[in-house]
């Protein structure tokens, strides 16, 4: 299991990730997330320069993941609904966030495929 805190807007944000973020994401959402971090980060790498708009379906995934791993960090003072809890922040570039999800959710992947080799 890892956390990371980041900043969003004047707001500091705890994201965790763990083995439990898969089984939370498609129970909240009915989706594989698997398939929609791969696919996020197939066009965050090919438009990652800020200056191509990412399609609403990107949006949509960053923004389910951000708020699981939110959730997963932060049960008590998360809002039980996306919505809510994306009223919370002012505007903030996509570019300066997901980078720090993919890295925590590379990152947790990495230790499960070592502790399954040991």
């Amino acid at each position: 299991m890892l956390s990371k805190t980041v900043k969003i807007g004047d707001k500091e944000v705890t994201f965790k990730s763990s083995a439990a973020i898969p089984r939370m994401y498609r129970i909240k959402f009915g989706r594989d997330i698997f398939k929609d971090l791969t696919k996020l980060e197939k066009t965050y790498k090919d438009k990652g320069d800020g200056t191509v708009d990412m399609e609403i379906e990107d949006l949509e995934i960053f923004e389910n993941v951000a708020y699981i791993m939110a959730l997963h960090a932060d049960h008590e003072s998360t809002p039980k609904e996306i919505g809510e809890w994306l009223d919370q922040f002012e505007m903030f570039s996509i570019y300066e966030i997901l980078p720090e999800i993919l890295e925590l959710w590379g990152s947790n992947l990495f230790t499960d495929v070592n502790a399954k080799k040991n």
